[in-house]
């Protein structure tokens, strides 16, 4: 059984990320299910005590994982990502800059049809909340509707989706954007069946292409960034080439998500795709994740 949610034009969020190892995603999903399993002490499947006193169902698969039932719940999300010549975003983003922002276009699949998904991204850092605005680009507007400068959003177009691609072609237009990145991988999800917004993800099998122009098929040329040990840099296992992620409505988190993060002892790190994508390309063995000077990145961006 799925939950299908439609989102508003512009949501607001928490958005909680940890770096976890292969062995926990399904632990994790038992959990979210609340299928009676947990982690034992060695890290193994064990049955919860009381499972029906704690409640059935926290959660559900999205209604993309539960079409991806015959690729074990995941399914493939991509995004490409957008910065400014001189990579505003991603400096502010390695700088720690408390108010930033990105953009990119989502899609689901191969890359080849739309839907495409406008996004603004952005974040205070002092209050954790994500705001997150997103408009629909269809078959026949990409990618004209931002390499086409006479390009106006339809009249067709909702209040909230017309306003949401004006913000994101304004701000091309003040940053000049470029596409710098493509990135996949493959997301397992989940809605909470008993609040009203709370969603989980588990996002595996990261890949990257260096992209400079608007092809979002990703059948070809994609490399792996997922690597276990550079990501395990500050967590309890040798592993980390999962990223999950919890997510819910701003000074609501569910007492299920403390639960969850009590019981698998996880440490909130933080991870960003793009970050990560565009670092492992320009230094693939990894050195972006060891302690050196970060200035060092931004003369190899600009070589």
């Amino acid at each position: 059984m799925s939950k299908t949610i439609q989102l508003p034009p512009v949501l607001e969020r928490y958005e909680l990320k940890y770096k976890i190892p292969w062995s926990y995603v399904e632990p994790i999903t038992q959990y979210l299910l609340n299928e009676g399993m947990t982690l034992d002490d060695n890290n193994k499947l064990t049955t919860i005590a009381n499972t029906k006193s704690e409640g059935l169902g926290y959660c559900r698969f999205d209604e993309y994982s539960v079409k991806a039932e015959a690729d074990d719940y995941f399914y493939q999300v991509g995004s490409l990502y957008f910065d400014s010549p001189g990579y505003e975003f991603l400096q502010q983003r390695i700088g720690g800059k408390e108010i930033r922002f990105n953009m990119r276009i989502r899609f689901y699949g191969d890359g080849k049809k739309g839907p495409y998904f406008l996004e603004v991204k952005h974040r205070t850092g002092l209050s954790g909340v994500v705001t997150k605005y997103r408009a629909t680009a269809k078959d026949h507007q990409w990618p004209h509707i931002l390499t086409d400068p006479a390009f106006r959003p339809p009249d067709s177009d909702s209040a909230g989706e017309k306003k949401n691609k004006e913000l994101f072609l304004r701000l091309a237009t003040t940053y000049a954007i470029e596409p710098k990145i493509l990135t996949t991988y493959l997301r397992r999800a989940f809605f909470s069946t008993i609040d009203e917004y709370s969603r989980v993800t588990m996002d595996v099998h990261m890949k990257y292409r260096p992209q400079s122009d608007f092809i979002l098929d990703n059948t070809y040329g994609m490399t792996h960034y997922d690597n276990e040990t550079i990501y395990a840099t500050n967590t309890k296992s040798g592993d980390a080439s999962v990223v999950l992620e919890l997510k819910c409505m701003v000074g609501e988190v569910p007492y299920w998500m403390l639960d969850l993060i009590r019981r698998f002892e996880l440490q909130h790190s933080g991870f960003s795709k793009y970050a990560s994508a565009t670092l492992v390309s320009h230094f693939d063995n990894g050195d972006w994740f060891m302690p050196f000077d970060r200035e060092t990145c931004f003369a190899a961006l600009d070589d």
